[in-house]
């Protein structure tokens, strides 16, 4: 049975794509910080970091895919980039673990910072505009890293994440009822996944200073297969709170 803090054999990889307005490739590479390079289909960093990194051509989609999945703030500029962009930047690395997924953060903070206009995370159908993104890459701690790339999806009778597969861990699902009560639980969750050193899995209890809250239970994978840059090979967690618990006894 796969636990929140078990590896898998399964690679993930993170793919964000960056929208600007650069006139040519070139205009990119001239607004790239010191150090920084793009060698052949690589974006090398100082530190000696390397991502893939691809040129897209414009669609007549994505603009009205990205409007649709912004969280928090875009500005007036950013958004009329995005409906105005040249070429979608496409950079992608390893993903599974925080400190990938922050590696690849920050790499594309460099590219916002030499022109991009905003981030659309395809792990998790998650858009952000490029200053929100670099105050995130700023903060780099854990509330940061799941804003920026996993999403909560509110069902009519399930809440669940999508995109936690990004930082290693596997989606997290709870009745609606539950999230309702406490808009904060779903996030609360997450930063506990995140950021605890014990092993969780079926049957771990989380509670708070009141008492036990939820069990978690494995569910069925996730609609996701293998292959798409939204499936989870950690699979899901359901939380049952111990009120329904008890209820059905």
């Amino acid at each position: 049975m796969r636990d929140a803090t078990e590896s898998t054999n399964e690679p993930v990889e993170i793919t964000l794509r960056i929208p600007g307005t650069w006139e040519h490739p070139a205009q990119l590479v001239e607004q790239l910080p010191a150090g920084v390079q793009i060698t052949g289909s690589q974006l090398i960093l100082p530190g000696g970091a390397e991502f893939d990194i691809t040129p897209l051509p414009p669609d007549d989609q994505f603009a009205t895919i990205f409007r649709k999945s912004c969280r928090g703030k875009v500005t007036d500029e950013e958004f009329s980039k995005v409906d105005n962009y040249s070429v979608n930047v496409c950079l992608s690395g390893p993903g599974g673990s925080m400190e990938s997924a922050y590696a690849l953060m920050q790499a594309a903070e460099v590219i916002l910072r030499a022109g991009g206009a905003a981030v659309f995370v395809d792990n998790s159908a998650l858009a952000h505009g490029a200053t929100q993104w670099c105050e995130l890459s700023e903060a780099g701690n854990t509330d940061a890293l799941t804003f920026g790339y996993v999403s909560i999806v509110r069902g009519a009778e399930e809440v669940y994440t999508m995109g936690m597969q990004t930082l290693g861990y596997p989606e997290v699902l709870m009745s609606r009822r539950d999230a309702d009560a406490n808009e904060m639980s779903i996030i609360e969750v997450m930063r506990y996944f995140c950021e605890s050193s014990k092993r969780i899995d079926d049957g771990h209890v989380l509670a708070d200073e009141r008492g036990p809250k939820y069990r978690v239970r494995t569910d069925p994978p996730a609609q996701f297969e293998a292959g798409s840059p939204l499936h989870n090979p950690w699979g899901r967690f359901r939380l049952v709170s111990f009120k329904d618990i008890a209820e059905s006894n």
